[in-house]
């Protein structure tokens, strides 16, 4: 029997106090509180190179219509930003174990950087993470691809023409050795204007998300239709397969 397709806005790159480039605000239940007041109903925790306040915010979202993807921001070696996004907490541990042995052992300097914090589902403190998480890991663009997808997840680059850390920006071109499930514009950019600037990304499932490092960036402008909030419809929808579909809505530039 086939599923009701429902809505889900969305927000599938969304910072806490973990990434060091996040605000104090960045803590489980104001996260939560501001995607529900945007009416969002899909996020994905993308922290920087690291996955550890993942649990935080599923537990802080726990009796809310809101669900929490497990995801990583991954920079890679060629300083390129991906969003690696999963179903499972055990899928995002496993790929956690293949950065951990790929990021340099450098120390945070919180005044220069920022803190770092590990925090429970209240954001109480737990913990500093004392590893620098804003550095490239070794791993190349392809074998991050290959890495998030044997797990089981979706590999998107992010922010993709952005000068600072976009793959187009830093490589110059869309690799043609790995298939991205889709690719991330910055909030201020519609998909017209992108594929008017790079038309090196036609063809690609293109999708917009806050970029969340302030609970008043919050977008909402991605919208999935699909059965559920799985990456297995979230790919369907990706690539319009199955009655399953996703926009960009009239939110796209801030």
């Amino acid at each position: 029997m086939n599923r009701p397709l429902q809505q889900f806005r969305s927000d599938l790159h969304v910072h806490t106090v973990l990434s060091p480039c996040a605000e104090v605000e960045m803590i489980p239940p104001l996260i939560v509180e501001s995607a529900l007041d945007n009416d969002i109903r899909l996020i994905a925790i993308t922290d920087h190179n690291s996955s550890a306040n993942f649990l935080a915010v599923q537990k802080a979202a726990k009796d809310t219509p809101l669900v929490v993807l497990p995801g990583v921001e991954l920079q890679t070696r060629e300083e390129v930003h991906t969003l690696c996004l999963f179903d499972h907490y055990s899928q995002v541990l496993q790929f956690q174990e293949i950065i951990d042995g790929s990021l340099p052992n450098i120390l945070n300097r919180p005044e220069h950087f920022g803190e770092q914090f590990i925090v429970d589902e209240t954001g109480d403190f737990i913990i500093r993470e004392d590893r620098l998480l804003l550095a490239s890991t070794e791993l190349t663009l392809k074998e991050a691809w290959q890495y998030v997808t044997e797990i089981g997840g979706l590999f998107i680059p992010a922010h993709i023409n952005r000068k600072a850390f976009g793959l187009l920006e830093i490589l110059g071109f869309m690799p043609t050795d790995i298939e991205v499930n889709a690719v991330e514009i910055s909030r201020h950019l519609s998909p017209a204007e992108a594929l008017l600037k790079f038309p090196q990304l036609k063809g690609y499932p293109l999708v917009q998300n806050g970029d969340v490092h302030r609970l008043n960036e919050f977008l909402g402008s991605l919208i999935f239709n699909m059965a559920d909030s799985t990456i297995s419809e979230i790919n369907l929808a990706l690539s319009g397969s199955q009655g399953r579909s996703f926009t960009i809505s009239e939110r796209t530039v801030g």
